[in-house]
């Protein structure tokens, strides 16, 4: 249990170092302080460009991969419970999602945890992925609505761990990753609802085509 405690611990540091403000910290920026207001992977685009955005991702997305795939299997010396092995990843690779949301670096104001659970996901069950990409986009090109496709796509990774076949505790891990990745967009929700949500729309499906 200590071994297990330590280690989601050291999850959470992980994943509470944020690309935005390291790739932030080059160009003397922080990037809750424009845009949204979020030091995520979206509104790094928007505030900043392609570029910039693309090496926070890889950065969020490395720190899940390396929180659920590397940090279980380090040895720190300490005496191995063998029955909660199976749980480190999915312990580890939720722990980083947190931290990337309640950064202890960096005053708790992080990102909404979507790139980091995706880089957790990558190394937990890469097939759960492709539904995910394939419902986000889905709601990208309708809705032009990013949080919304992103919501979404952390809700359909319940229906594909079941089918699957995933274990038990691995199902409940969907279920609490998907609550807590619409938990963390609960802003997006309130803006889509009063009409307020940023929608881009050169992605939606409708603008793909000139007008007569």
């Amino acid at each position: 249990m200590i071994e297990l405690l330590l280690k989601v611990l050291l999850s959470y540091l992980l994943g509470s170092v944020s690309g935005s403000m390291v790739m932030g910290a080059f160009r003397h920026v922080d990037i809750r302080k424009s845009g949204s207001g979020n030091a995520g992977g979206t509104n790094a685009f928007r505030t900043q460009g392609f570029w910039f955005a693309l090496v926070v991702v890889i950065i969020d997305i490395g720190k899940g991969a390396l929180a659920a795939g590397l940090l279980p299997a380090l040895n720190l010396g300490l005496p191995t419970d063998t029955g909660l092995q199976v749980y480190l990843p999915l312990a580890c690779g939720f722990a980083a999602v947190v931290g990337h949301c309640y950064p202890v670096w960096y005053g708790f104001r992080g990102g909404k945890g979507a790139a980091t659970a995706v880089g957790a996901l990558i190394v937990i069950e890469p097939l759960t992925i492709l539904p995910m990409l394939l419902t986000w986009l889905l709601a990208l090109t309708i809705t032009g609505w990013v949080g919304l496709g992103t919501m979404l796509a952390a809700i359909s990774l319940v229906p594909a761990f079941i089918l699957l076949g995933a274990p038990a505790a691995t199902i409940v891990f969907g279920i609490l990753l998907a609550a807590f990745i619409v938990f963390t967009h609960r802003s997006n929700i309130r803006n889509m609802l009063n009409g307020t949500e940023y929608r881009f729309e050169r992605a939606r499906i409708k603008n793909w085509f000139g007008r007569d």
